[in-house]
């Protein structure tokens, strides 16, 4: 079972119908929506600040999530994919975002609805990312407009196909 710890006072808040690894760690101020996933090794330190995450939202193997106390929060919308090893650290996601392999979300920044971050990217402190694009790059910069369509479909079928994932491990322990 995953590790869930409360923490000054706060202890975090499962939603229905989720997924959580056994090496999955939730700490503090952390609320999490229905359908969600979280997978090995994932951390989300909501000990100095809150974390709230909305609905279907997969956080991937590695992913770490914190903030920094009294200055910066985690807010994700729904449908939200974040990938592999990916570091938020006090941002605002909002829906249908694809946030990909290894990038690095730094403090304050805002992330549009229906936008991608590719791999590997840093998006450097108070960024804005505009909804309906694709950010690249170490600094993060926009690389070109993207279809919302495109991307809510690719998005809802990340989430679905992580909703699947986690029914394999449902049915052998269950949350």
């Amino acid at each position: 079972m995953a590790l869930i710890k409360k923490v000054r006072g706060f202890e975090p808040q499962i939603g229905k119908g989720c997924y959580l690894a056994e090496t999955a760690v939730v700490i503090g101020d952390t609320v999490i929506g229905d359908r969600c996933s979280i997978w090995f090794n994932a951390v989300l330190r909501g000990d100095v600040n809150s974390i709230r995450i909305g609905e279907n939202v997969n956080i991937q193997d590695g992913s770490v999530l914190h903030t920094l106390y009294q200055k910066s929060t985690i807010d994700i919308g729904n449908n939200v994919s974040i990938g592999h090893n990916v570091c938020i650290h006090g941002a605002k996601i909002h829906d249908n975002v694809l946030v990909g392999i290894g990038a690095v979300v730094l403090d304050d920044v805002e992330i549009g609805e229906n936008s991608i971050i590719a791999a590997n990217s840093v998006v450097l402190t108070g960024t804005k990312i505009e909804p309906n694009s694709l950010y690249a790059g170490s600094p993060a910069k926009k690389v070109k407009d993207i279809e919302p369509r495109h991307t809510e479909e690719m998005i809802k079928r990340i989430s679905d196909n992580y909703n699947m994932y986690a029914s394999w491990y449902k049915d052998e322990d269950a949350y």
